[in-house]
């Protein structure tokens, strides 16, 4: 176990890496309409001053030997009852440290950039109040340094995305959106409340030191059992198989909420969940496979589903899911598998918040209008935008030497040093990206206009294209950095441990051999979509492109497996309930009530009835005795 040591200079002011974010959206939320006018700027002032912070915690941090860069903060014991006790306390290391910095330097772009893409809207403070404490919810669920604590930075983050996916509640389509999050999230949630449990009963506590130190002494099922509950948990808040139907659905919501949340950060969550538990998983092999699994069916569903889809924003959604399927199949590897699960996670944080802001500017400058059978042709009218997305688009192929060549093919390795199958199966993955993203390329920006008469395109503001920008250069040059000179390796091995084995394919190999496969599946997509003119409708195709149009029928599988049941489970406890249930309390009612009521009559107040009465009751008597008698 990693020695914490005490929050000393400005380490002690981790408790103002959370402050900053709530006291601006408590001031937004609870100050009214008075604070529109500068409100969103004291939302952008709080998220960038932690910000600010971080970036001092990291240098300080650097300046310690990797043994003594993990730092504890206990502020006060938050629950105690006889024998238990949880504090409001926070723990820094290089793990959370990661994570704190993406959260906080993306979400201060992200917010930078809503200044201008809300500037039109009425409840704009609201907005940014809902982003800051998004924003404090995340940054509580990396810094917290037990898993009760966790569980209400992981409750808040939910909260904070049903209140911006129904940001427009108006139309009835965002507010079903924010619903079916909230729903299906719920569902993950159960996962892991039942987990801290296990975890409560079998260790007697719930802090990360106490649970991953005793970790050794647990049965194998007792761990296994904790590491599936946490998976379902991460599947929730993650969107990967079979809890994924809300994510695509959530684009509803203002194009800032896709990028920092359902891109960035949020998403993320569930990574972070499984390679902070390394302890568990580790010494849980089946629950470690299952991770595995998952990965690799989100990855194949988000892929397929994001070469099919129309509008942009959704199909960035399918592949938000393919790629967060990559780190959870990644993190399901274990030693071998943590680092390069998070390192994707920081490269894929930033290229797709890139990605889903140059969409928000591509909408921007088409009224609104997210089908891109309706684009085309727009690199030479949103050229900032053009050449920062293509920016993301080379990222995420994972072209070197942009940073998702560092990230995803080093996952691929990974894989292909516990299998040939696995490790083939997320290479045939990076192919079908290729694919998809070409194809967004292809429609939105080449070939002819397909705009509507009434749309005139143009660029973004400065406000929205330089976040754009700054994204863009970390699309490029942030792998190399973190692998090269982060070394994200060293870097983050103290807290998750790292392990390699060797393979029959070099490195060399492997990178050459994804990169070609690559490079066909972008050939098929330009090939499909830019060497020929697109279709303002979209043809109906094959059995796969339907299936994927409808998001591969997860909503219709829900409906069977869970809806349906769950309906006709609630009618039939309703008729046992008004039949049974309240039959039986009423039926007594009933009876004790006629029965009282008939022997209240036999209480008339007359001398010569109680007389008639005491006479009836000795000539039973006597009888009853003579027939004693008798026998």
């Amino acid at each position: 176990m990693i020695e914490l040591m005490p929050a000393e200079g400005v380490f002690s002011l981790i408790w103002l890496l959370i402050a900053l974010p709530l006291f601006g959206a408590a001031v937004l939320l609870l100050g009214g309409r008075r604070t529109n006018s500068w409100g969103p700027y004291l939302g952008v002032l709080t998220v960038v001053g932690s910000a600010v912070l971080a970036v001092l915690m990291l240098v300080a941090m650097m300046g310690h030997p990797a043994e003594e860069r993990s730092v504890g903060q206990s502020l006060f014991t938050w629950v105690f009852a006889d024998g238990f006790q949880a504090d409001m306390a926070f723990q820094l290391d290089q793990l959370s440290m990661v994570f704190v910095l993406l959260i906080t330097i993306v979400g201060s772009l992200i917010h930078i950039y809503s200044i201008g893409y809300m500037s039109h809207d009425a409840d704009k403070r609201k907005f940014f109040g809902y982003l800051n404490l998004f924003v404090a919810a995340m940054l509580l669920l990396v810094l917290a340094n037990n898993y009760l604590l966790l569980y209400v930075g992981w409750e808040g983050v939910g909260l904070a995305s049903y209140l911006l996916i129904g940001f427009w509640q108006i139309k009835p389509t965002a507010a079903a959106a924010a619903k079916k999050a909230f729903i299906i999230n719920r569902v993950g949630d159960v996962g892991l409340s039942l987990a801290i449990m296990v975890m409560f009963v079998t260790f007697g506590s719930v802090s990360f030191s106490d649970v991953f130190g005793q970790a050794a002494e647990a049965s194998e099922g007792t761990l296994t059992a904790i590491g599936l509950l946490l998976l379902l948990a991460a599947c929730g808040k993650s969107a990967q198989f079979p809890l994924q139907a809300w994510l695509l659905d959530a684009m509803e919501g203002p194009t800032p909420v896709s990028a920092l949340i359902h891109a960035a950060t949020m998403v993320t969550a569930g990574v972070y969940l499984i390679v902070r538990s390394n302890a568990v998983f580790d010494r849980a092999v089946w629950a470690a496979g299952a991770v595995v699994l998952i990965g690799l069916i989100t990855i194949f569903m988000g892929a397929i589903i994001g070469s099919a889809k129309d509008d942009i924003k959704k199909s960035l959604a399918g592949s938000t899911m393919s790629q967060i399927g990559y780190m959870i199949f990644a993190a399901g590897l274990g030693p071998i598998g943590y680092v390069f699960a998070i390192f994707h996670l920081l490269t894929h944080g930033v290229f797709k918040a890139g990605l889903f802001l140059g969409a928000g500017s591509v909408m921007h400058g088409m009224k609104d209008n997210v089908n891109m059978r309706r684009y085309g042709a727009l690199r030479g009218l949103m050229i900032i935008t053009f050449v920062t997305f293509m920016a993301g688009y080379l990222a995420i192929m994972g072209i070197p030497p942009f940073a998702g060549f560092w990230s995803k093919d080093e996952i691929i390795h990974a894989a292909f040093e516990r299998s040939w199958v696995i490790g083939a199966a997320a290479i045939l993955g990076a192919g079908i990206t290729g694919f998809y993203m070409t194809r967004m390329i292809a429609m939105t920006f080449f070939g002819k206009a397909r705009w509507e008469d009434d749309v005139h395109p143009h660029e973004s503001p400065a406000v929205m294209t330089i976040p754009l920008v700054i994204l863009a250069i970390g699309s490029t040059f942030l792998g190399m950095a973190l692998l090269f000179w982060g070394n994200i390796e060293t870097w983050l091995e103290p807290v998750v441990g790292f392990a390699s084995n060797p393979t029959q394919l070099s490195s060399t190999t492997l990178m050459a051999i994804t990169l070609v496969v690559v490079l066909i599946g972008a050939f098929i997509g330009w090939r499909q979509y830019g060497a020929k003119p697109v279709p303002v409708d979209a043809p109906s195709g094959n059995w796969l492109t339907r299936a994927a149009r409808r998001d591969l029928y997860g909503d219709l599988v829900n409906e069977v497996v869970v809806v349906r049941p769950s309906f006709t489970l609630a009618r039939w406890l309703t008729w046992f309930d008004s039949s049974w249930i309240d039959g039986f309390v009423n039926g007594s009612a009933a009876f004790v009530g006629g029965a009282s009521g008939r022997l209240r009559r036999t209480q008339s107040g007359f001398a010569r009835s109680y007389a008639l009465s005491m006479l009836g009751g000795a000539v039973l008597i006597v009888a009853a005795l003579v027939l004693v008698r008798l026998s």
